[in-house]
């Protein structure tokens, strides 16, 4: 039997760009649902849920690829409806397509959070050396560095947009990783590629993390089990 499994974005659905990396690394055959926080909303109540000065700032993208910003206490109670929903369709296994935190986001079945998995293995794998971040936006650089504080000896960031960034910003974005120091990067952010994450591993001649196949390998092996 073919297993259902469901995926929740913190943008619109359906989420093709990740799922075109998502699926040939989970290895096997599923029903995926999807399910996306800012779905049947207009133009004016997404604007509404815009970031204000302190807000914790996620960056997505809408169903016809247009970038958006969000605040993510905003969209908390959105959230936790779409897992219902996938719940409610018979999902086995949920996957949040965010590395956002979402503290109160949780399910009836295994729920794999990019934010907490991608937080203790990097932890492991990187010991004492320092540590890359790519974020989406340089509003997000001081919410990050405070997030990876603790893992590594320390921590650099560079900004560049996996949705409105040319693939010549992530070679920038790189140099100015390797000219930080890191030993390990972390592409923190669901919306970066494959691709991307290829030219960031051929510009620093560093590990890689990418969310999107991290998760990917994960849910397949559990599905193993399930």
């Amino acid at each position: 039997m073919t297993p259902i499994i469901g995926a929740i974005t913190i943008g619109q659905s359906p989420r093709t760009d990740v799922t075109a990396d998502f699926l040939p690394a989970l290895g096997r055959d599923v029903t995926l649902l999807q399910r996306g926080a800012l779905d049947d909303l207009t133009r004016e109540e997404i604007a509404a849920l815009a970031p204000a000065v302190g807000d914790y700032v996620l960056v997505t993208r809408l169903r016809d690829g247009t970038e958006v910003k969000v605040a993510e206490e905003r969209i908390h109670e959105r959230m936790r409806a779409a897992v219902r929903y996938l719940e409610d369709q018979g999902a086995s296994l949920i996957i949040l397509f965010c590395t956002g935190e979402f503290p109160g986001v949780d399910s009836r079945q295994i729920l794999l959070r990019p934010d907490a998995l991608l937080s203790s293995a990097v932890k492991e794998l990187i010991g004492v050396g320092i540590l890359g971040i790519c974020v989406p936006s340089a509003e997000q650089i001081p919410a990050m560095t405070k997030k990876w504080a603790g893992v590594g000896s320390g921590c650099v960031c560079a900004a560049v947009s996996p949705y409105s960034a040319p693939l010549s910003a992530f070679r920038t974005a790189a140099a100015e990783l390797a000219l930080g120091g890191a030993d390990l990067i972390v592409m923190d952010c669901i919306g970066y590629s494959a691709e991307m994450k290829k030219i960031v591993q051929e510009e620093t001649l560093k590990p890689v993390v990418l969310p999107r196949t991290f998760l990917g390998r994960l849910a397949g092996e559990l599905l193993g089990g399930i």
